[in-house]
């Protein structure tokens, strides 16, 4: 059966796939922030990637990125402008966390999953040139020398979800049995300061999560991930800088147009901390915002105020609650319902003591099952 199974190649997977929209390591951070604004209005996954010399991959950096590194020095709040002139190279995590790694279009599965485990975050496959073409049926035009797509964790899950028939026998115990569970899963009270759950953004984007906003009892109130933060733009520093965490959850869902509260509170917090530029680019953001919308339809001003962009791998459902099973699901339940809503993780509430946060199941724990069926 595994042989039979693994005899696909890591292209097989890749078929129709985009070539990944990338940068150099020298190129300015305020030009990365124009790109993923760019990438965020096409749709398409809203992370860029990072090159070095002979366009080898040495990163990719989406807005939870910047939104981490506007917010981690009080300097670079105070005067943004100074921040993205900064080289992109200054974004990439220092401790080799979220790493990106190249693998052979000609690789096997076994080793695709390998090197997911091994600690690789996402894997960067070549396009070989016309290859895109070819496997489209000659259409979709062809792929140039240098060109790369990314195979996700969840490209993995969905290859093994289709052949689920082949591991009946731990398709249908529940995530508990299989010890997939895990209780060490970030999180922060709904009244900490956002600015205190930066380091745990950090780890969601190099660990393919979420940071859980739980309140005193235990309670799942909502979450704070790097796809919801993927829908805004450089801005949202200024609401992570200055409010709770559950009132930053309210302005991400509503970015483009955060309630009255929100919008006073953030002002306030940057007038207090003197944090004037980051101020100018909020204001200049609101009338911006405010123009666009009264000058189209009430239509087209409803997609402006709330914008919910596709986040690809680190992909998200729009403005509904986090999504959760509980620890009997089974574990094919739990693949369907993560892949449906393009989540790599999943919250388990346990329903014998008053659905509280029990903890979260991730797709790098979901693919180690799996491996593990096939020693």
């Amino acid at each position: 059966m595994a042989v039979s199974f693994l005899a696909n190649e890591v292209s097989d997977l890749c078929i129709g796939k985009p070539a990944v929209r990338s940068l150099p390591l020298s190129a300015a951070a305020g030009d990365l922030a124009a790109a993923l604004r760019r990438v965020a209005r096409s749709g398409a996954p809203s992370c860029v990637a990072v090159t070095g010399p002979a366009r080898a991959v040495v990163g990719r950096v989406g807005l939870a990125d910047v939104l981490c590194f506007l917010c981690t020095d009080p300097e670079a709040l105070a005067r943004p402008a100074v921040v993205f002139s900064k080289p992109v190279s200054a974004l990439l995590p220092k401790d080799g966390a979220g790493e990106v790694r190249r693998v052979d279009p000609r690789s096997s599965i076994l080793e695709a999953l390998d090197a997911v485990l091994s600690g690789a975050q996402v894997l960067a496959v070549p396009l070989r040139a016309g290859w895109r073409k070819k496997q489209l049926g000659g259409g979709g035009g062809s792929a140039a020398a240098g060109d790369f797509c990314w195979l996700t964790q969840e490209d993995l899950v969905r290859y093994f979800l289709n052949s689920i028939g082949l591991f009946y026998h731990v398709a249908a115990r529940s995530v508990s049995s299989l010890g997939l569970v895990r209780t060490d899963f970030l999180s922060v009270r709904p009244g900490e300061a956002a600015l205190s759950a930066v380091p745990l953004i950090r780890r969601a984007v190099a660990t393919e999560t979420a940071v859980a906003v739980v309140t005193e009892d235990g309670h799942l109130l909502g979450e704070i991930s790097p796809a919801l933060l993927a829908a805004c733009d450089e801005t949202a520093a200024a609401a992570i800088a200055t409010l709770s965490a559950a009132d930053l959850m309210a302005y991400v869902d509503y970015f483009g147009s955060p309630p009255e509260h929100i919008s006073r509170a953030i002002k306030a917090g940057l007038k207090d901390k003197g944090l004037d530029a980051m101020l100018a680019l909020v204001e200049d953001e609101t009338l911006s915002s405010f123009s666009s919308a009264s000058s189209s339809s009430d239509e087209e001003a409803g997609r402006t105020q709330l914008r919910r962009p596709s986040s690809g791998s680190y992909g998200r459902r729009s403005a509904e609650e986090p999504v959760v099973c509980s620890p009997a699901s089974s574990l094919v339940a739990v693949m369907v319902q993560a892949l449906a809503h393009r989540v790599s993780y999943v919250w388990v509430l346990d329903e014998d003591s008053d659905c509280r946060l029990a903890g979260i199941v991730t797709f790098a724990d979901v693919l180690r099952v799996f491996r593990e069926q096939l020693l």
